[in-house]
């Protein structure tokens, strides 16, 4: 008899534990669901690599980075993703919208920049408005900088969405407000840093060639510099764009004006004359904010450029090593850092720090917009047709949501 009771007990128990462990495993289910991440899928070696990174170590809250170079690193596998989605986020331009534009894979999200000698945490959303309380943060440069402030902003939006407070009527010069912090984020549009007469719709299709006065810092940042701080600037791009160059509103030559009796002088020069005239402004003005000089992003068009035929396909990041930067993009690169050794030797490194997005940038030829710059690019035409690829701006979320973690560990940094 005392057998069958304690059977019957043992049985009771069995069925509670049974009872409880389904409902544990349906909680889990509920709450889970409510953090929606994309699929991913990880070969059995990107999963080996990512089980074999050290684990980060913390003092005070704050990574052990000192020394390490941030910008010598690889992509590894994440499987946590991004923090916001293209849905979630309502300051993504279109253009960047690859996943609503109907871009199928989604690979591209789930890899994160590991520099060599340390790991680099995703941006804290909280901390860094709390870092940014009662200041401003400025991008100047190119439509690689406007592509930068939306990835920005969507990241920051886990926090706090940011406000429009003022747009001119093309939308290249914005600003944004977070006010629960009295943060300002501004873009500036000046893709020469310099002052400059262009004559191109928004589609890149030119009427005119560009007037450059590589001497004259474009007044549309230089008159706001005092409301600045901090800033990201950089240019790049725009310098293999055909242009008359003006030195002391003299013309000096041009780069692509065949035909004319103007010197041919080529965009190196240019471009290392308007870099030293933006760091010889920022180094003598009174205004001293925190400055990030942003390196020159590569595009990946292969099999062409831009306006014949290029386009940018590929759905992994390469490895360090499977690539080399093309001779231009290595020139201009070199210019850079020249420049930005001339400036720190003449004022001290101070408040200005080189943000090296280039090598970084140049093993994500996956990230980009591809033929997924417009809705539904292959809609009534045949999958073979020939549509024009963005290999050099980014899909959002993507591979230039990375610089964001960058900026805050160099943020974190300048506090130690």
């Amino acid at each position: 008899m005392k057998q069958i009771k304690s059977n019957n007990l043992f049985s009771s128990a069995l069925v509670k534990f049974a009872v409880c462990f389904l409902l544990l495993c349906i909680s889990y289910r509920l709450l889970s669901s409510s953090f929606v991440r994309f699929p991913l899928e990880v070969s059995d070696h990107e999963a080996a690599a990512a089980a074999a990174v050290e684990p980060p170590q913390f003092v005070d809250d704050l990574l052990l980075n000192e020394g390490c170079d941030l910008f010598n690193g690889d992509w590894i596998p994440d499987s946590d993703g991004p923090f916001y989605s293209n849905s979630s986020c309502r300051t993504i331009e279109a253009p960047q919208n690859c996943m609503r534009n109907g871009r199928p894979d989604l690979g591209y999200l789930y890899w994160r920049w590991k520099p060599k000698d340390c790991i680099l945490p995703k941006l804290d959303a909280k901390r860094f408005l709390e870092m940014m309380k009662d200041k401003s943060l400025a991008f100047v440069g190119d439509s690689i900088m406007r592509n930068h402030v939306q990835s920005l902003l969507c990241v920051l939006s886990q926090v706090e969405e940011a406000v429009d407070i003022y747009h001119d009527e093309p939308y290249k010069n914005r600003r944004w407000s977070f006010p629960s912090h009295n943060f300002t984020v501004f873009v500036v549009w000046a893709p020469f840093l310099t002052k400059a007469s262009t004559f191109e719709n928004d589609d890149g299709v030119s009427s005119g060639i560009i007037q450059l006065h590589i001497d004259e810092p474009d007044t549309i940042w230089t008159d706001q510099y005092e409301d600045f701080d901090h800033v990201v600037i950089g240019g790049g791009q725009w310098f293999l764009k055909y242009a008359i160059y003006y030195e002391n509103n003299t013309i000096l030559g041009c780069h692509g004006c065949h035909g004319s009796n103007i010197t041919e002088v080529g965009f190196e020069h240019a471009y290392r004359k308007a870099l030293n005239s933006t760091l010889k402004f920022v180094s003598e003005a009174k205004q001293k904010p925190y400055i990030l000089f942003r390196t020159m992003t590569p595009d990946h068009f292969e099999n062409g450029e831009w306006d014949s035929g290029g386009y940018c396909n590929r759905t992994e990041p390469f490895k360090a090593g499977e690539v080399e930067t093309r001779d231009v993009d290595e020139m201009m690169r070199n210019v850079e850092l020249e420049e930005f050794e001339w400036a720190v030797s003449r004022n001290g490194a101070g408040s200005l720090k080189l943000l090296d997005t280039t090598m970084l940038s140049l093993l994500r030829p996956d990230g980009h917009p591809g033929v997924y710059r417009q809705f539904q690019p292959y809609q009534g035409k045949d999958k073979d047709a020939k549509i024009q690829n963005d290999c050099l701006h980014w899909c959002l979320p993507g591979p230039i949501d990375s610089w964001n973690d960058l900026i805050m560990e160099m943020l974190l940094r300048n506090q130690r």
